[in-house]
């Protein structure tokens, strides 16, 4: 699978596993939702608490790990280049995140009235490496 056709599995399979890099080295995996931005970026909302976040803006790569509803068939990895995007520049982009994996939102205030409440970011990961590039 090249980039645009993982891209197109994810637009339809927004279930993952991040994996950021901690400061031992060694990967930090969290389940998250995942969406496409209008650029072909992966987007995740998370707070800006998270250890994902402290790990990304320390080593600016992570990895994703599509998986569809049924967890076992298609799959899909993707790796690169992440930026995080923080209120309140961040609100629009989590308006198209959030559109894009579920659609309208009854009370677009209240959204954004959580957003800023829970300290809501977005990561942006720029992908770089696509799989599964090998079928067994």
């Amino acid at each position: 699978m090249d980039i645009d056709q993982v891209t197109a599995f994810v637009r339809e399979n927004p279930r993952a596993v991040l994996a950021t890099m901690r400061r031992d080295g060694t990967p930090q995996m969290t389940p998250v939702l995942v969406g496409v931005d209008e650029k072909n970026r992966l987007v995740i909302s998370t707070r800006e608490t998270a250890i994902k976040v402290a790990n990304v803006r320390r080593d600016p790569r992570a990895w994703v790990c599509v998986l569809n509803d049924g967890f076992y068939g298609a799959w899909a990895q993707l790796g690169g280049e992440v930026e995080v995007v923080s209120l309140p520049e961040a609100m629009e982009p989590l308006v198209e995140y959030y559109r894009g994996i579920s659609g309208e939102h009854p009370d677009w205030d209240d959204y954004r009235s959580a957003m800023v409440r829970d300290r809501r970011c977005l990561i942006r990961i720029t992908p770089t490496t696509a799989g599964p590039t090998v079928a067994s």
